[in-house]
């Protein structure tokens, strides 16, 4: 299966940080490619999203498990169903005690489709680590945009 890792450092606390990559159903505020994000079951360590987002202008859904690890900084999320086969992996948060975090974004994928897979495999883990550096980036900005007291 592919697998893509993107990290970001993020001038604010981590704590900080992974509060807002928790409250997914904000990242269409400041996400351009997230269309929607709708919580279906929340719990008190665990949420069920449904997900529509945009890859290149074609919409991709789906239903995510994301497990909250509050004492590690940690997100570990898992598709549940939709368009692809496997999507999953997780987000970690670590301060390097100079002020900054760490925000690192895992991504174990399978589309689904050999074939596909054989003939644009590259293009897909190119698009996808795009996507990841596209939330990173997002998320980064909306916290640091948070720590100097001004909100997206």
């Amino acid at each position: 299966m592919p697998y893509v890792e993107s990290s970001i450092s993020i001038k604010a606390p981590a704590r900080h940080v992974y509060e807002i990559a928790k409250e997914q159903e904000r990242f269409p505020e400041f996400m351009p490619d997230v269309e929607s994000i709708a919580v279906v079951e929340r719990h008190e360590s665990r949420v069920l999203t449904k997900w529509k987002t945009l890859v290149e202008g074609a919409p991709i859904e789906w239903i995510e498990e994301d497990r909250f690890h509050d004492d590690a900084c940690r997100i570990e999320y898992k598709l549940l169903e939709g368009d692809l086969d496997k999507f999953e992996g997780a987000w970690t948060f670590s301060e390097d005690g100079n002020g900054e975090t760490l925000v690192t974004l895992g991504v174990d994928y399978d589309f689904g489709v050999p074939t596909l897979a054989e003939l644009i495999g590259p293009t897909l883990q190119k698009k996808v680590q795009e996507n990841s550096e596209m939330m990173l980036a997002a998320i980064k900005a909306e916290a640091e945009a948070k720590v100097a007291g001004r909100s997206t």
